[in-house]
């Protein structure tokens, strides 16, 4: 998926295993526990929160905030921002990082981008971000939901900036197009991690695909913020984290978040070495020396953080 995770600490050694999709199954190991003081998060309370919470629940929504777990919940929902996940909860892939279900997924709700639009109004958002899981077994891979999405929520709360947080949609040009025509404000697209990683990471997606996705939809919309994401602390090397940062900047990439990798369960993969602060801010500093106009990197950061700031203006 496109949001790294986090499990809050709990009582107990491991966590159950659970099922990764694809007859893919991983062997519960214990879960790490050794994390540095910079990595306590607090569990998302509160009436803001509450609020959020259910105005989710009463419009059947799905947000990525919960689905992956992340740990700026508590920050975001409390100012009454989320991160809105459609084309269900269940993802067609199965990604050795993410807490998102892995499966088959269900039948397309044709109504969830009015819903939207209407929770996002309600919430009087200035901007809004809008992602999903994978759904490779359509044909568009659910560009065409995207767009929906996009007017609904522009036809509802004409001055709210959008972002969108795209899948690769298997490298279809077309079904990016889709959603370009609509003119996000932000288009997002995660490498999520180094290209070597790719076969244990993220097994059903390609690393030159995601740096296609970002190089077409800079070429086409080049007024367009384009924005991608990466993760650390899989294994890769520091010369590795570099090369990937180049490799994205090459592309006219404009914003670029790096977070620390968060294991969320037992069965997913673990953790290789926490990054300390000082390396974030070096990683942020590289960044910005490889032409990248504004670079998010902290160990809780992810990719809808601070996302209204990435508004070109």
């Amino acid at each position: 998926m496109h949001q790294v995770p986090i499990r809050f600490e709990m009582p107990g050694d491991i966590e159950r295993p659970r099922a990764r999709g694809r007859g893919q199954s991983n062997t519960a190991v214990p879960i790490d526990r050794a994390r540095p003081d910079w990595l306590r998060v607090r569990l998302p309370t509160g009436p803001a929160f509450e609020r959020l919470q259910g105005l989710m629940r009463a419009k059947s929504l799905h947000t990525v905030c919960e689905e992956a777990r992340c740990p700026n919940m508590a920050e975001c929902w409390g100012a009454g921002t989320a991160t809105f996940m459609i084309l269900g909860d269940v993802c067609s892939r199965s990604c050795g990082f993410c807490a998102v279900t892995a499966g088959r997924p269900g039948t397309v709700d044709l109504e969830e981008p009015a819903r939207v639009g209407e929770a996002v109004a309600q919430m009087g958002l200035g901007h809004a971000v809008v992602t999903s899981v994978n759904r490779d077994e359509l044909p568009d891979g659910g560009a065409a939901l995207f767009a929906e999405t996009i007017r609904a929520i522009r036809a509802r709360s004409p001055r709210t900036t959008v972002e969108v947080l795209i899948p690769d949609f298997q490298g279809d040009p077309a079904a990016l197009d889709v959603v370009l025509a609509e003119r996000p404000e932000i288009l997002n697209h995660n490498v999520e991690t180094v290209e070597r990683l790719y076969p244990r990471v993220r097994p059903q997606a390609r690393y030159p695909r995601s740096l296609a996705l970002l190089a077409r939809a800079k070429r086409l919309a080049p007024d367009l913020v384009v924005k991608s994401g990466i993760m650390v602390g899989l294994g890769e090397t520091r010369d590795e984290v570099r090369q990937a940062m180049a490799d994205i900047a090459r592309q006219g990439t404009d914003v670029l978040t790096v977070g620390q990798y968060l294991r969320p369960s037992a069965v997913h993969l673990p953790v290789e070495r926490y990054w300390t602060p000082a390396e974030f801010d070096e990683l942020r500093d590289e960044g910005r020396a490889l032409g990248i106009g504004h670079v998010e990197s902290g160990p809780l950061v992810r990719s809808s953080y601070h996302a209204e700031r990435h508004v070109r203006g």
